[in-house]
Formats: structure tokens, C-alpha cells, sequence
């Protein structure tokens, strides 16, 4: 059985969708292989969610003219899918079948809550440095300081409820965490310190924090290693690990369960 309607990939914060470094991994080529039709979002890495959703809306116009599909399902990572929320949501966007949601902050984080009381000079100057960089990958307004205080617990629940669901459109979710901060060295130091405030974690994002619709569950790996943030979207290319037991050996499971779940929807 293969999917009715085309996948829609949307990258979350910090990456963009590229031909020489694919933000997804093998997971474009996992999904091919399912069956799936793969297009990619584009949207600007450090866009607000606001502008990157109206760019995300004209994207979906193309898409469907182009391909002649009717709908799409839509697998949005991290910030991709709170653009997708505000533009299925806000903006109207039409011809879309699903949104799944891969560790998004649909409820913020209280570790943004404590980074957001540094002084303002200090976080629209991070912003700036951010921003420089990601116009030389080829941003077009990259507005670090706003996407910051977009984190926080506090302004996440104002955005829920200013972005309500649509009822035409089906929503899942799935979350991940690490076992331990060697899970992944590079976000070691991360995990560390919102795991002071907001427990258990990605590296970046509890799992109470990724919650929404019909939340398919918390998973880790099968072995001592765990689920890190970039591991969502297989930024190491490898497997998670080969050792049998409970939880995934490999991302690409997921991904699986995501399709297969939306296949016995019709969609």
C-alpha cells in the first residue's frame, strides 16, 4: 500500500534544504523507497514563524500545480511545524491532508524562558551573529532575536492560542530524548542544561513540549545511546545502533510509522 497523497518535507531551525547537504539524511531516500513523492519546504532556516509560514503557503500552491496532486502530507521537524501550524491554521493554507510533527516546541521551553531574561542586547546580538551566518547559506530575512523569544514557554501558549487546529486536517506528533548526555557528544552541553529546567530532553526539546494531536509516544534507542535532536532527521547518516532490545535501531523506523499510520487514514 503507498500513500494517496505526496510528502511534504519542512526543515526545522539552523539548516536548509539542500542539494550538497541533504538536512534529511537517507530519510528522502527511505520514503522514495516507500513509495512516497518528496518535495521539499525551502523555507529560510531562521525566519519567524510568521514569514516563513507565507512563504511555506506559496510553496504548497506551487507544489500542487505543478504536481497535479490534490493534497499533501506534510512531516514538519522541530520550528517546521509551527510554521506549518500558523500557515495551515492563520494563513489558510489549503490542500493539506496531514500534519505530523517530528519533536516540535508546540509548548516552548522553560530553559528559553531563563535564556529569554538576558539582557535584550545580549540576545538580539547572538541574533545578529546567527543571522549573518545563515544569509550566507542563503537566508533571505533571517530574524534570529524573534525565533529566540517564539521558544519560550510563555509565548508558546500564546501562539496555541492564537493558532488553533483545523479539523479538516489531521494532526500527530512524536517525540524523542537522549538516555544520557553521551548520547550525542555535540549536544552534550545542551542536554545538560535544559535538562536543569525542562527534564528529560532531545539536546534541545523535552517531550512534554512536542505533544500534540494524536501524540504517537516518547522514543529512545535500543541501546545506551538514545535520541538526540539531530538524530530526528538523521544528520549522522548511520544507524542508532544494531543491538537488539527495546526502543529503535535505526530513525528510519520511525518514518515508517509515520507512513504506515497515515496510510491506514487514506491518506
Amino acid at each position: 500500500m503507498a500513500l494517496k497523497y505526496p510528502v511534504l518535507l519542512v526543515h526545522g531551525m539552523g539548516f536548509r534544504d539542500g542539494k550538497l547537504f541533504n538536512y534529511w539524511g537517507r530519510i528522502p531516500k527511505f520514503l522514495e523507497q516507500r513509495g512516497c513523492k518528496i518535495f521539499y519546504g525551502f523555507q529560510d532556516s531562521n525566519g519567524t514563524i510568521e514569514n516563513n509560514a507565507a512563504f511555506l503557503k506559496q510553496r504548497i500552491v506551487e507544489i500542487l500545480e505543478s504536481s497535479g496532486a490534490e493534497k499533501l502530507n506534510v512531516i514538519a521537524h522541530s520550528k517546521g511545524g509551527l510554521d506549518m501550524r500558523y500557515a495551515i491554521s492563520v494563513l489558510n493554507v489549503q490542500g493539506i491532508a496531514s500534519l505530523t510533527t517530528v519533536q516540535t516546541p508546540h509548548h516552548g521551553s522553560k530553559t528559553m524562558d531563563v535564556v529569554c531574561r538576558l539582557p535584550a542586547p545580549l540576545l538580539k546580538f547572538a541574533g545578529w551573529c546567527t543571522d549573518t551566518c545563515l544569509k550566507i547559506q542563503g537566508d533571505k530575512k533571517p530574524e534570529g532575536y524573534k525565533v529566540f523569544l517564539s521558544f519560550s514557554a510563555k509565548n508558546a501558549e500564546i501562539f496555541n492560542q492564537k493558532v488553533p487546529d483545523r479539523d479538516d486536517v489531521y494532526y500527530q506528533s512524536y517525540a524523542f530524548a537522549m538516555k544520557n548526555p553521551f548520547s550525542d557528544i555535540f549536544m552534550m552541553f545542551t542536554n545538560i542544561i535544559v535538562g536543569i529546567f525542562d527534564g528529560k530532553n532531545d539536546g534541545l526539546l523535552s517531550p512534554e513540549s512536542a505533544m500534540w494531536g494524536d501524540f504517537r509516544g516518547t522514543f529512545t534507542g535500543n541501546s545506551l545511546r538514545g535520541i538526540s535532536h539531530c538524530d530526528e532527521v538523521d544528520m549522522y547518516r548511520f544507524r542508532l545502533t544494531r543491538k537488539k532490545g527495546n526502543g529503535i535501531s535505526d530513525i528510519t523506523e520511525i518514518y515508517d510509522d509515520i507512513i504506515t499510520q497515515l496510510e491506514r487514514k487514506g491518506f
